[in-house]
Order: structure tokens, then sequence, then C-alpha cells
């Protein structure tokens, strides 16, 4: 049974949240109707740094274009094209683009995940 009207989620009706050098476009989430699983295309654009955190429960990140630098744990690790990212709970990384393109993903992240940055533990507004 579906929550909120149609199980399509547009992609032009999808909230946009930036932050400097990050475009998030929230696709499934609670407050569309999801109670298990959020969903989001995020775009890091060329020269983006990565910010180390944590998060409480895991992540997975599948490359669609352009490549990133992902650093889990303090070791660097290139994602490409076609590649996904496990990052498991609790543990430290981060997402970087020192490329020339923009590098875009989906995202995958369980309902009441957190993320966990120097200061404090909160909800992402693109998880809500």
């Amino acid at each position: 049974m579906w929550l909120r009207g149609s199980p399509i989620i547009a992609a032009s009706q999808a909230p946009r949240f930036g932050l400097p050098g990050l475009t998030v476009r929230g696709l499934a989430s609670p407050n569309r109707g999801a109670t298990e699983i959020s969903v989001r295309r995020l775009t890091l654009e060329p020269g983006t740094p990565g910010v180390p955190h944590s998060l409480t429960r895991e992540e997975v990140f599948v490359a669609t274009s352009g490549r990133a630098t992902a650093t889990v744990n303090g070791e660097r690790h290139p994602l490409t094209k076609g590649d996904a990212l496990l990052v498991p709970a609790g543990t430290m990384f981060s997402l970087a683009n020192d490329a020339e393109e923009p590098f875009e993903a989906v995202v995958a992240f369980p309902v009441r995940g957190q993320a966990v940055t120097d200061e404090g533990t909160f909800t992402p507004p693109w998880a809500q």
C-alpha cells in the first residue's frame, strides 16, 4: 500500500538540497512515502573536497557518471561509472571530486540512518 499518492516520484518533483560543491536530489524517503530505504541522486562538482564523516547505518553509492575518490578508513579508492561503494556503519569516509567533470551517483541509505560529524549526529534533510 502506498502511503502518499502515486508510487512514482518524478525527477521534476524531487526536492533539491545543496551544500558547497554538492547537489542532492531526494528521491525516496519517509517524507515521500518510503518506509525502509531512502534513495537520492548526488552531483559532486569538480574540485569539491571530501568531508570526513561516518554513518549509523550502511550506505551504498552507485556511480553513474564521472569519477571521484572515496577515502574509507584513511585509504583512498577511485570510484568511476558503474562502480559501487559500500560504506559500513561506523566507518569514517569521505567522497571528493578532483576530476574535471561532475561526479554523479545514486545513493541508498536505510531510513532512520544518521550522519555523524565533529559537529554531532543528525539526519540529513534528503533522508527525511
